[in-house]
């Protein structure tokens, strides 16, 4: 009778590791910018279904918008994304965790226009230009305010209706490096709980078709 007890155990772990790592597997998206078949060209991006989103961080809370893309491509040799160039349109940024008809959302919108962050006014748009790929792994220089720094992120390329879709997950940025200031611990002191994060945060999505 122990050793029935003893099997049934022993099968039902084993029943629940298989069934635990294929949901794992299933789960699991491996990023890559190369697929078989995919026809060699420049695809320019949808700007009406593309999305670039950004998102704040400070001690008591976070916020977060999006930033419309105003133009961009994507070039593919041999089925594998080789380069691209895009230009972000800031006067175009939003803030959506905020109600649209709540008079702090344009206000949030227009700190985030002033001279304490992107300074539109004098830089209405920023650019990245994509300068190598590996494997998953993008690299390029990206432009905020005139000031040009190198940043890396993992993406992954696929297939659609339509063309094709560059998607990246949540990756950080040094807003400092970039002169923005503001409430930063780096550059003022006895802020106590009132600083906001240097790295914020981006993911993206690009549609785009030949």
């Amino acid at each position: 009778m122990k050793k029935q007890i003893l099997s049934l155990v022993v099968i039902s772990l084993l029943f629940i590791s298989c069934k635990e790592k294929v949901k794992k597997e299933n789960n699991t998206t491996e990023a890559k910018t190369e697929i078989q078949g995919i026809a060699d060209a420049n695809y320019t991006a949808n700007t009406e279904t593309s999305v670039l989103n950004w998102k704040g961080f400070k001690p008591t809370g976070t916020h977060n918008g999006t930033v419309a893309i105003k133009n961009g491509t994507l070039e593919v040799k041999e089925g594998k994304l080789v380069g691209g160039n895009f230009v972000f349109d800031l006067n175009a940024i939003t803030v959506l965790d905020i109600p649209a008809d709540d008079e702090n959302n344009a206000k949030l919108k227009g700190h985030l226009e002033s001279g304490d962050f992107f300074d539109v006014a004098n830089n209405p748009t920023a650019t990245f230009k994509i300068t190598s790929v590996n494997g998953s792994l993008v690299k390029g220089d990206l432009t905020i305010k005139g000031i040009s720094k190198s940043i890396q992120f993992p993406a992954t390329l696929s297939t659609s209706a339509d063309g094709i879709q560059l998607s990246g997950a949540p990756f950080e940025i040094d807003r400092t490096e970039f002169d923005i200031q503001y409430k930063s611990q780096k550059f003022f002191d006895n802020l106590k709980d009132k600083f906001i994060n240097d790295e914020f945060e981006i993911s993206f999505e690009v549609n785009a078709s030949k």
